[in-house]
Parts: C-alpha cells; structure tokens; sequence
C-alpha cells in the first residue's frame, strides 16, 4: 500500500507514466488473492498449521519443557460423509486420534458418527455450515452466523464446545477474520495438503504422502473420498513405521 501510495505521488508530482500506478495496482491486487488462498501465509487470519513440538506441562508449580516426539495429525474434512464410519472403524483398529472437521448441514441424520467421534477420543471442528461456493463472498456476520449454527449442531450431541474452525477450501479474507475472532475460535489449517479430492491413483497418493511428511505436520484429508478409505490403513501403517506418533490439533 505504501508503495503505492509512492508511485501515486510520482505520477501526481514528478510525472511517472500512469502505467507504473496501473501495474504496482495490478501487482499489490494479485498479491491479496494469492494471500487469500495461501492459509500458511496467515495473512489475513492467523490459524494453527503444524503441531508444537514442545508439550509444557505445569506439575506442583513447576514448570517442565519436553519434546512431543515425532508426532503428525490426522484431519478429516467434510463430513459426516459416505465414509465416514469406515474411516472411524480404520481408527479405532490402529488406536490412532485424529480430527474431524464437520459441515454443519450434513450432520442431520448423521448423529450417531458425531456421537462415536466423541467416545472413541476424535477432536470434532466445525467447518462452516453450508461449505458453498459463496461462503467467502459473504459479510463477517453471516460467515459467523454459519461458523455458530454448526457449532451449535455438534454441541446439541456432543454437549462440549466446540472450539476449533477449519475455513472452507483454505480459503481467508478479513470478513472471515472479524467472523473467527467473534467467536473466540482456534482457526487450524494443515502443513500437508494430501490432495485426495484430486487423486485417482492410490499408489501415488500414498507416495505423495509418505514422501512429504514431516514431524508436526497436519495432513489434509476428506472423510467424503474413497481413495481416502482405501489407502487409510496403509497410511497409518507406513506412519507407524516410520516412528510417528498421532495427535489432535
């Protein structure tokens, strides 16, 4: 902004051409939309993308400092889904926590996963209410209104609060700021996108993966894709061999 404001006094005082305005315009425009698809840039809106590696813990007034270890997160968005109920039984098998992240319009007549993401020990977030394509075009008070009603549905089965929000395809602006500050919640975006909705090889899903993570990461998946099912136990297996622990944000 600044700069522009400089190449406008330019133009104004010192005659630059007005195409040098037009193009740092262009250029400062282009660089908001890239921000507003980047959540790691945190630009807009500061989320949680990777898990800490260090764990304080307060113990009889004393203060202790350790590391968490090699440790990766599990998240799941969209659902409750058509796979929902595979994927918790593929969980609980392997004894592995993750985090659900829920549209707050599929939970109706669905109940009864959100009920067994609770007791088998899944971090349950909302993920806005409708998860439409003009969510983002919305103003702050309407995005909180859909970011409260979902909230509102998990709590009606869960009775907990429900404090963390994952903004629809990743995608910040400020109205979502002012919405996710009004509600005092957690927003928590990924460190490893898994590219499920795209992918249609399980082989190279799997690769892509297991090629990238890291300690810390939170990986990206969605409870709505079969590839997503089909390759689960083989991620968590190939995860465990490879000495990782599994968390919630």
């Amino acid at each position: 902004m600044l700069l522009l404001l400089h190449i406008a006094a330019g133009v104004y005082f010192n005659g630059y051409t007005p195409w040098w305005l037009l193009i740092a315009a262009l250029g400062y425009l282009g660089l908001l939309v890239i921000a507003s698809i980047k959540i790691r840039w945190n630009f807009y809106l500061r989320s949680v993308h990777t898990l800490p590696l260090l764990k304080v813990k307060f113990d009889g007034g004393q203060l202790s400092v350790a590391q968490r270890g090699r440790q990766v997160s599990l998240t799941f968005d969209d659902g409750p889904a058509a796979h929902t109920a595979e994927i918790l039984d593929i969980l609980k098998a392997e004894n592995v926590p993750a985090a659900f992240f829920l549209i707050g319009k599929n939970i109706a007549g669905r109940e009864s996963l959100v009920r067994r993401m609770q007791a088998e020990g899944h971090a349950i977030g909302g993920h806005s209410f409708t998860h439409g394509f003009h969510f983002d075009w919305q103003s702050a008070a309407r995005m909180q209104e859909e970011i409260r009603a979902t909230n509102r549905a998990i709590e009606d089965i869960t009775g907990q609060a429900v404090t963390m929000f994952r903004p629809p395809y990743g995608v910040t602006n400020p109205n979502l700021a002012r919405a996710v500050q009004g509600t005092g919640m957690r927003s928590i975006g990924w460190s490893l996108r898994s590219l499920d909705t795209v992918a249609e090889n399980e082989a190279r899903l799997l690769d892509r993966i297991l090629k990238k993570v890291k300690p810390g990461d939170i990986i990206l998946l969605h409870d709505r894709c079969a590839i997503t099912r089909q390759i689960l136990p083989q991620l968590i297996q190939g995860l465990k061999a490879r000495g990782f622990g599994f968390a919630t944000p």
